[in-house]
Formats: C-alpha cells, sequence, structure tokens
C-alpha cells in the first residue's frame, strides 16, 4: 500500500448522495450500478474539491458553471440546505483532516457555515486540535493559510486528483498544440498529453518505453511517437507499422486518443501518481482487450495509489475480485452504497466471474 492514503470520508447533501457516512476506502474501489444511480456523482464529488481547493479561488465560479447551488444540493435547497463533508488521509507522520459546510445562499451560491482542519503528528490515538477557518466566507480559507498545518492538509488534499478523457472532440486541448514547458504532469483532461509524453521521452526514457510497450498491444498498428517541439509547442504525432508517413493527433480516433490518454496516466513512474486515483468510465470507446489492459494497469497502480474508477462495463469488472467491489443503487431519491459480502457468495466465485454475478443481478447494481 501507499504511504498516503484516503482513510475515510463522509459526504452529505451532494447531487443525488444523501448521505455516504465513514466510508472506508480499499485499495481498489470498482464502483458499479445503473445509470442514474450515482457513480458519477460520487466521483463528481472530489472533482468538486478539486475546484474548490484551486488556488486562483474558483468555488463561486465552479458552483455557477454546475448550475448554481440549487442544482448541486441534494433534491434542492428546499429539501437539502447544505453540502457537509469529513475527509480523513493517513500519511507516514500521522493524519490529515479536514471538514467543512456550505450552505446555501441566497440568490443562488454556496457560503462555508463551517471550515475546519486539524493535522496530527504520529500514530496518536490522541488526534490534534481542530483549527477554524471562520464562517461566511465564500472561497475557501484554507489555501490562504500558512501555518504547518493548514499547508501539510491542503498538499494531501490536493493529491486526490479526478481524471476524466471524455472530451476528444475535434477541438479538445488534447488534439491542439500544447506549451512544451508544461508536461510535469499529466493534467485531468489531458489537455498536454503530447507535452508529457515529450516529457517522458527525454526525462524518463524507461517509463516512456512502458507506455510505447502497451500502445502496442492494444493499438497493433502503432509503432512509435513523433514528439518534437515547435516554437515552443508540442503536437501528439505517431508513426505507424508499414509506412512512412506521420500521423497526428487530429487524425486519431476518438478511442486512440482515450487509450493513449489512459495508459499514459496508468504506465508513468509510479512515484508521481497521485495520493489517490479517480477514473469515470475509463472504459468508455475502448477495444475490450484495451480494457483488459487497462485494468491490469489499474491493479497494478493500486500498489502505489488509491484507485477509485466508476464503470457500466461488465469486461472491466471482470477484471477485479469482489471485494473490490460497490455497489449503487437508487432509493427512492437518493444514492446508496453498499459492497458485497464476497464470503456469503463464495459458493458463486467457484462457477461464475465478477462481472457475471453482476450481469446476473446476484449483487445489485443492475436497471
Amino acid at each position: 500500500m501507499p504511504d498516503i492514503k484516503l482513510k475515510s470520508f463522509t459526504i452529505k447533501g451532494f447531487k443525488s448522495i444523501k448521505a455516504i457516512e465513514s466510508f472506508k476506502p480499499k485499495p481498489i474501489n470498482v464502483l458499479i450500478g445503473p445509470n442514474g444511480s450515482g457513480k458519477s456523482n460520487f466521483i463528481s464529488f472530489f472533482r468538486f474539491l478539486s475546484k474548490m481547493l484551486d488556488s486562483d479561488g474558483k468555488l463561486q465560479e465552479y458552483v455557477s458553471f454546475l448550475g448554481g447551488s440549487n442544482d448541486i444540493l441534494h433534491d434542492e435547497a428546499s429539501v437539502t440546505n447544505s453540502i457537509d463533508a469529513y475527509i480523513e488521509i493517513e500519511t507516514e507522520s500521522g493524519y490529515n483532516e479536514y471538514e467543512f459546510s456550505l450552505m446555501f445562499a441566497k440568490p443562488d451560491k454556496l457560503v462555508f457555515k463551517k471550515e475546519n482542519y486539524r493535522h496530527t503528528e504520529g500514530k496518536s490515538v490522541k488526534k490534534g486540535d481542530w483549527i477554524s477557518c471562520g464562517v461566511g466566507h465564500e472561497e475557501p480559507r484554507l489555501i490562504e493559510l500558512s501555518d504547518k498545518s493548514a499547508l501539510v492538509t491542503l498538499n494531501s488534499l490536493k493529491k486526490l486528483v479526478v481524471y476524466q478523457f471524455h472530451n476528444t472532440s475535434d477541438t479538445s486541448a488534447m488534439r491542439l498544440k500544447w506549451s512544451s514547458a508544461d508536461g510535469r504532469w499529466l493534467k485531468q483532461n489531458g489537455e498536454n498529453l503530447g507535452s508529457f509524453l515529450f516529457r517522458l521521452q527525454n526525462e524518463e526514457k524507461a517509463y516512456y518505453q512502458r507506455i510505447v510497450r502497451y500502445l502496442r498491444l492494444v493499438l497493433p498498428f502503432f509503432d512509435d511517437f513523433e514528439l518534437y517541439e515547435e516554437f515552443g509547442q508540442v503536437l501528439l504525432r505517431w508513426k505507424e507499422k508499414g509506412t512512412n508517413k506521420i500521423f497526428n493527433s487530429g487524425q486519431a480516433s476518438d478511442g486512440m486518443l482515450r487509450s493513449i490518454a489512459l495508459i499514459s496516466l496508468l504506465a508513468q513512474n509510479p512515484k508521481d501518481l497521485p495520493t489517490v486515483l479517480f477514473l469515470d468510465e475509463p472504459e468508455l470507446g475502448l477495444h475490450p482487450s484495451a480494457i483488459d489492459a487497462v485494468a491490469g494497469l489499474i491493479k497494478a497502480a493500486s500498489t502505489h495509489c488509491q484507485v477509485f474508477i466508476a464503470t457500466q462495463s461488465i469486461s472491466m469488472v471482470n477484471n477485479f475480485e469482489l471485494d473490490d467491489i460497490v455497489v449503487i443503487e437508487r432509493k427512492g431519491r437518493a444514492s446508496e452504497y453498499t459492497r458485497p459480502d464476497a464470503k456469503a457468495l463464495e459458493v458463486y466465485l467457484d462457477e461464475f466471474s465478477t462481472g457475471q454475478i453482476w450481469e446476473k443481478n446476484i449483487i445489485g447494481g443492475r436497471p
């Protein structure tokens, strides 16, 4: 297991999530359920947290982008007037905890009713004291503080990263040139994919070659990337077997572009993976053989970081154990999150794969 892990969290009042209390993640957490059950809302909360803790103060802007506070609160403000959350991250040196409550405020925004943090050195049962950031502010104050506890807590929270490579339209950033100087980390939507691979090619050859080998497995025609700097920018280009022609990202199919982004993320140097990695429907547009390769990389990554994936793919689920599964179903207006009882289902495991057990509706999570 990694040295840093998401130990526990509680989410209340966010979209279809009425309440998830004291959820304790495992190294791999595979979220399954029918359309509209709340898989994406689960992932969306951590994207919301990431935007909220952006150093530019983007909370109110992001709330507006999502349609306003009334669209984010569970069943609207008339039913739920606040989003409440608690997050605990365990490290080698101790514990970092963050809790907040964002309440509805007219005309349609969210303001902090509570924002607290604490850092506990060592593994002492006695936790440190909570420190309050005050009340009534519209942007998080944690990002403004400079004391050690605040900095350590903020740094650990920023390592919870949501990746989604769904936007592969003709004008998506993945298909365009990007600054060669901005390739240290792969961005959450893959917009700097060419620059990221260009850096790996020049600075971390072994991991670059690892990515190329995996791509050759899922894209048999693929030979190698053709990456170079033009006026400080890099465009994703590649060569194919049997031809001297160079292809560019504008010619890539959606599935190919997503395969490149996912494999580049998961096969990079493990020390550069985030503390917790969230992937929403990574199988989208991928061939079954590519799904198996991505699942294998997810399992390898889980020895270095915790992984959450939301999926609708039987093929993806077949690659994981029943203990990895989190079943999400809508009960009335709220999403419910449960783990299958693997011990009680042992008799089925002798005959069926994990995906087949899900497909046959033995564990729920089906329409």
